[in-house]
């Protein structure tokens, strides 16, 4: 992609700070507005929501013309020096470029209170949003909505707007950047990812503010809402006849204003109010361009039961005040890196009722899960990790940036005879397969009602079988497909996905779903390594086949794999394993580095290279390694010295010992090995 500039880079700076006049401005502003909006787009937080982020577009690119001077003081100023860009008005459009970035970014740092400034266009009975854009625009999508502000700014200016890396960095610079070598070196990882087609993606219908559908607001709602304003218009009315009426009362000391510990204590009292729980109409899933837990309904029998909201409320409010518990009575469990705070607004309802031997509460406050039990008599089957009689129970675990696969179920409670599951309203098909059995097929998951289902059994310590659920979502949300979810004993199950092996000539894959054959053939090798992950706040596991290796003495097909487990809170971690040609042997981990964070085997560390020692059948012992497809050649130092050409490599080893690898990546460098031991998969 070549850069549309036609002028140093460095007078940038200069550009922009001369304030053109409000006709130039409006000039330049009306000709380049639809750029200037979908770069403004592109910045702001996709946690806006669809309609809100298009409409805060459209008012920063608008109010970015108040900041222009005075024409006739504007005409009276010395003019910019710089060249225009070929086909624009340069110095004007680059004032207007850097006057958008800004306040983008302050608007993303600070939503609501920079938007709160910003009167948005007035859009009454509409909800705006771009059209739904094509697979590799909605990855592009979901790409950017995991990096900063920051990063999204500095990819726009790369890609859309095209300008050099040293003139993005100085824009960026100037919009209050700290650091923009930094996330300009994130978004060109992002930009090489993506390849030749960022730039047309970015010019497709998902990220085109100015091109919009229009849907209905919520009809019944709005009617209801326009009855309650005409009424509280009328009262206003003969209140301000009365006052004008009324004698005029002696003054009084104006009421001090409240404090903040007041104003905390007035917003958990509304948190803990069962009344303004809110609740998602039944049907709204099946029309909205936002398929997650806020568009869960509220089920189950005890959704009018305020007593039991209240408790669940009240000991929600109160364990995570307290802490510990010990004063309240009521036992915390967090899942990691969840925020153990108490409710600071009104959560929504997602079931209330009976289960198991409880009564069970579920609220979603847009960040996280809480579940709350109680017991409903000491008679009833004791469940396991339930509370004992009168003992209640709550559990948060996060739940930011649930989708359609992530936010598809919801562990009720679990009980010696499994885990029940209340199910997404946007799941058709449920069934519950072994996936140490992937020959097996899965059998069909009873559902009740209100979407809870049947006991999914729960996996043994021996490894002997490892349940999941394989559900199907509607074709009312336009996302027909069926995914896995393994239960790793937190509220929410764990989405698998596999990336199969590279073909010969074939373009590199992402991760798909794991529910074809050769997926839930592959998994079938991996499911025992996923009780390792328990408890530990896992979202997703992708299991990664970067490479397959042919043996020595024709010993048969080794594969090379990569586990990546990523946290609900963006971390990574990865676990490299030697797979042999008998598919029932355990992979055997290869040596390594486990860090907690790292961008191996993600979109963003593509390039992998291990190796490890194996013995074959006659005995001869080997040094075997293998890299990711982009690897062209690898060398081995230390007790095995060799290179090869190409992904692979095999070597007879008469030692032991530590090897170092490195493999050669065109275009990127010099890649390290990831293994360094003296593991033998085969045995001796």
């Amino acid at each position: 992609m070549q850069s549309h500039e036609t002028f140093p880079s460095t007078d940038i700076p200069h550009a922009a700070s001369q304030r053109p006049g409000r006709n130039e401005a409006e000039a330049a502003l009306v000709e380049h507005y639809p750029r200037l909006v979908r770069l403004a787009h592109l910045i702001l937080p996709p946690a806006l929501g669809r309609h809100r982020r298009v409409l805060a577009a459209h008012a920063l690119v608008q109010k970015s013309l108040s900041s222009a001077a005075p024409s006739r003081l504007a005409d009276a100023a010395d003019g910019p020096t710089v060249p225009a860009q070929r086909g624009e008005p340069g110095p004007v459009l680059a004032w207007l470029r850097q006057h958008v970035v800004s306040a983008a970014l302050r608007a993303a740092g600070r939503p609501r209170w920079s938007l709160g400034r910003t009167p948005f266009p007035t859009v009454l009975g509409l909800r705006l949003f771009p059209g739904a854009g094509g697979d590799d625009e909605l990855v592009l999508e979901s790409t950017l909505a995991t990096v900063t502000p920051e990063v999204r700014a500095a990819f726009a200016l790369r890609v859309l707007e095209g300008l050099t890396a040293q003139s993005s960095a100085l824009l960026l610079a100037a919009a209050g950047v700290s650091a923009p070598e930094e996330v300009l070196r994130v978004a060109e990882r992002i930009r090489s990812t993506v390849g030749r087609d960022a730039e047309s993606l970015l010019h497709g219908t998902e990220f085109d503010p100015c091109t919009v559908q229009a849907r209905p607001t919520d009809l019944l709602r709005r009617r209801h809402r326009t009855r309650l304003t005409a009424l509280a218009a009328a009262v206003l009315l003969a209140a301000s006849t009365t006052a004008v009426l009324a004698l005029r009362p002696e003054p009084s000391e104006r009421p001090a204003p409240s404090s903040p510990a007041t104003a905390l204590a007035a917003a958990s009292a509304r948190a803990a109010d069962p009344g303004l729980l809110l609740r998602t109409p039944a049907d709204r899933w099946s029309d909205t361009a936002r398929v997650d837990l806020t568009q869960w309904p509220a089920r189950g029998a005890g959704t009018g039961d305020t007593a039991l909201l209240t408790r669940a409320l009240t000991a929600w409010t109160q364990v995570t005040g307290d802490r510990s518990g010990d004063r309240t009575g009521v036992r915390l469990t967090v899942t990691p890196d969840t925020p153990a705070s108490p409710p600071a607004a009104p959560a929504r309802l997602l079931f209330a009722g009976p289960v198991d031997g409880s009564a069970v509460v579920l609220l979603h406050d847009g960040e996280r899960i809480i579940r709350y039990a109680e017991p409903l008599s000491g008679r009833d089957e004791a469940a396991i990790g339930e509370p004992t009689v009168g003992e209640p129970a709550v559990e948060l675990a996060r739940a930011d940036d649930a989708d359609v696969t992530t936010g598809a179920a919801v562990a009720l409670s679990r009980t010696p005879r499994g885990v029940r599951f209340l199910l997404a309203p946007w799941i058709d098909e449920s069934a519950v397969r072994d996936l140490r059995r992937p020959d097996v097929p899965a059998q069909r998951l009873a559902v009740s009602e209100f979407g809870v289902t049947d006991p999914v059994p729960q996996a043994p310590n021996d490894c002997g079988r490892v349940p999941a659920l394989q559900v199907r979502s509607s074709t009312r949300i336009v996302e027909d497909h069926s995914f896995l979810l393994a239960d790793l004993g937190e509220l929410s199950p764990t989405h698998l996905t596999w990336t199969p092996a590279p073909g010969t000539g074939a373009p590199a894959r992402q991760p798909r779903e794991a529910t074809s054959a050769a997926g839930l053939a592959a998994w079938a090798r991996s499911a025992c390594s996923l009780q390792e992950l328990r408890g530990t706040g896992v979202r997703a596991v992708n299991r990664w086949e970067f490479a397959q290796q042919s043996l020595p003495e024709r010993a048969g097909r080794a594969t090379w794999t990569c586990t990546r487990a990523e946290s609900w809170d963006g971390r990574g971690r990865v676990a490299v394993a030697w797979e042999g040609p008998d598919a029932r042997s355990r992979p055997v981990t290869v040596p390594g580095p486990e860090p907690e964070d790292t961008a191996a085997c993600s979109r963003f560390g593509q390039h992998l290279l291990a190796g490890t020692y194996w013995t074959a059948p006659s005995g001869a012992r080997y040094y075997l390694a293998a890299g990711s497809r982009a690897v062209t050649a690898i060398t081995a130092r230390g007790p095995v010295s060799a290179t090869g050409r190409g992904p692979v490599l095999a070597v007879r080893a008469n030692t032991t010992g530590s090897v170092r690898l490195t493999g050669t990546v065109p275009g990127s460098g010099e890649l390290r090995g990831w293994g360094e031991g003296e593991t033998d998969p085969a045995g001796s």
